[in-house]
């Protein structure tokens, strides 16, 4: 399965970049890409990509707060991404990790792309908000 792993410091506490990455209503904020987000029940959102207002994408998000992580799986094209926090100093190292099914690898390096510039446009904003 073709994927790629990212990392970056932020000085803002993990409980900022926490704040972020759980609530998928401020994803526009810093998800570069995400032009639109409806939440649904509990675990569930729908996106809609920058550019394509009419290309809704649902999307399941899991919380494992004991491990300070967040996996986000696109139920169209099965990317998943696993965000995982950890203290560091008083600051937060963010890890994120994308999977992409193999009838997806053409899109490794834009998804690349995109998730660079969004783990530190996240960073930015939790810095900003602490």
């Amino acid at each position: 399965m073709p994927g790629f792993a990212l990392s970056a410091q932020c000085r803002a506490p993990v409980e900022e970049v926490w704040k972020l990455l759980f609530d998928p209503a401020r994803f526009p904020q810093w998800w570069t890409g995400v032009e639109t987000v409806r939440t649904g029940p509990p675990g569930e959102f729908t996106l809609w990509p920058t550019g394509y207002p009419d290309f809704p994408m649902p999307q399941k998000l899991r919380v494992d707060q004991a491990n300070e992580r967040i996996t986000i799986s696109c139920q169209v094209s099965d990317i998943e991404l696993v965000w995982q926090l950890a203290e560091a100093g008083t600051g937060t190292a963010i890890h994120v990790t994308v999977s992409l099914p193999e009838r997806e690898a053409r899109r490794l390096d834009g998804q690349h792309q995109l998730i660079e510039e969004s783990l530190h446009r996240l960073a930015t904003l939790a810095e900003t908000a602490a």
